[in-house]
């Protein structure tokens, strides 16, 4: 069938070409004119009109005999046209994604880049100020003008670092930025009643003879963390660790869950202070209690706030025989 179709077309084609051609010639020699064109042009365009009616005829006799030509022609290619269109929308959010995806690798390589010469600039000891680095440390008082505070906090912290970053340079030129959103979020807690600690930290690394210097004011309560006489840590040690090797690993240990305790608690404290020569203390216990059970005790000699450091001493006490 479909080879009968195809040979009826050329045939017909064939036969309407001529016919088109010849009567473009007779509208030429009869001077006829078309939309007042000349006659050359108004015989040409019948001959364009010959050849459109053959393209015409040609479809709709495919349409009328081929059932597979109408399912192309009607059903698939608007099908093809309509997946086609849900493609390109189906694409439109990966292409979005694409683009977050290079964004954050391009911001990648640059904090790379930025690590790499903190690196270096390490190395040769430049860098005088590291990124989260606790700069100054003040006490705000809600009951006292919170502006003229934090205008007083910004000047002294200010001197304090230009003294580390550009030492030589005796200008009064402020290096140190914060963001007037912090400031103005400080200013409303604080509004609200309250003591406070205000600890302005580095935001970057800062290297020897940088122009500026941005930091993040960070807003803590002013509390008390421990109080005069509390015990802070305590362990019970038995007869077998009745030896000072021992018991000065446990008083290092001991220390250090000190410090971590107080710090659980918000303490700005970056080491703990110890009073007294407790190691001379420990060997007189020893010399006089033998085979006894005891207790060390970490005991706060003072009451110390958020920013205030923790002083203790270590108590060595018999707790039976």
């Amino acid at each position: 069938m479909a080879w009968i179709l195809i040979v009826f077309l050329i045939l017909l084609g064939g036969l309407i070409a001529p016919f088109g051609d010849l009567l473009g010639t007779k509208i030429g020699k009869a001077r006829f004119s078309i939309l007042k064109l000349r006659p050359k042009k108004t015989a040409t365009i019948i001959t364009i009109i010959t050849g459109g009616f053959i393209s015409s005829i040609s479809i709709g006799l495919l349409i009328l005999v081929s059932e597979e030509f109408r399912q192309r022609l009607f059903v698939d290619i608007p099908l093809l046209q309509k997946t086609l269109d849900e493609s390109k929308k189906a694409l439109l959010p990966l292409q979005e994604e694409q683009k977050k995806l290079e964004g954050k690798i391009i911001q990648k390589e640059k904090e790379l880049n930025l690590l790499k010469n903190n690196i270096n600039e390490f190395r040769r000891g430049n860098i005088v100020i590291k990124r989260g680095q606790t700069l100054f440390i003040a006490e705000i008082n809600s009951s006292s003008n919170i502006k003229l505070d934090l205008t007083k906090i910004y000047n002294e912290a200010d001197k304090f670092v230009r003294k580390i970053v550009i030492p030589s340079n005796k200008e009064s030129k402020n290096i140190l930025l914060w963001r007037p959103s912090d400031i103005s979020e400080i200013e409303a807690v604080t509004s609200k009643g309250g003591n406070w600690i205000i600890l302005i930290k580095s935001a970057t690394n800062v290297l020897k003879g940088d122009n500026y210097v941005f930091v993040a004011p960070d807003l803590l309560e002013n509390k008390f963390i421990v109080r005069k006489g509390d015990v802070i840590k305590s362990y019970v040690l038995g007869k077998s660790d009745l030896n000072i090797k021992s018991i000065n690993l446990k008083i290092k240990s001991l220390l250090r869950e000190t410090r971590d305790e107080v710090k659980s608690k918000g303490s700005q404290a970056s080491e703990i202070s110890t009073s007294g020569n407790f190691v001379k203390k420990v060997r007189d216990f020893l010399k006089n209690n033998e085979n006894v059970n005891f207790k060390l005790e970490v005991v706060s000699l003072r009451d110390s706030k958020t920013a205030e450091p923790i002083v203790v001493e270590i108590n060595i006490l018999k707790i039976g025989s």
